[in-house]
């Protein structure tokens, strides 16, 4: 069995790569997705292919449309989603994702720490599964092949 799985959630450390290393390292067949990585790229997206915008509401416009229509694709093409709630980074992107998610019908783990039980209830509700850690998530997946 082969599966694709769309890592969804911050993208200021190494995180995914972690976890790509620990799936490898078990042996599981999973061929990753996810959003752009390269900060700088992601904000200038929409200038860079619409041209100079009048201001940062075009200007982030322009550019969240371009990153949704990517989100859409690697979603579509991924049979299930890693959704990465932590302590440090606001987390809009990763809720945005797991919605979508949601929608899409896609099988949804839910990563997020003890701290945020509370404000991630009915997000977590919707997951097929919650848990704490990438190790807890990997052990999901693993489970899968067994």
């Amino acid at each position: 069995m082969n599966l694709s799985i769309y890592l969804a959630g911050q993208i200021h450390d190494d995180w995914r790569e972690q976890l790509k290393h620990k799936a490898e390292q078990k042996g599981l067949n999973i061929n990753f997705y996810g959003p752009q990585e390269n900060h700088s790229l992601s904000d200038d997206i929409g200038e860079n292919v619409l041209g100079k915008q009048p201001n940062n509401l075009y200007r982030d416009d322009a550019a969240s449309g371009i990153n949704n229509f990517r989100t859409e694709l690697m979603m579509q093409k991924s049979d299930a989603v890693i959704a990465l709630f932590g302590e440090t980074y606001k987390q809009w992107n990763t809720a945005m994702d797991a919605g979508i998610a949601i929608g899409l019908n896609k099988p949804l783990i839910l990563i997020r720490p003890d701290s945020l039980i509370h404000p991630l209830k009915e997000l977590s509700n919707k997951a097929n599964v919650t848990v704490e850690t990438t190790d807890q998530a990997i052990d999901v997946l693993a489970y899968t092949f067994q």
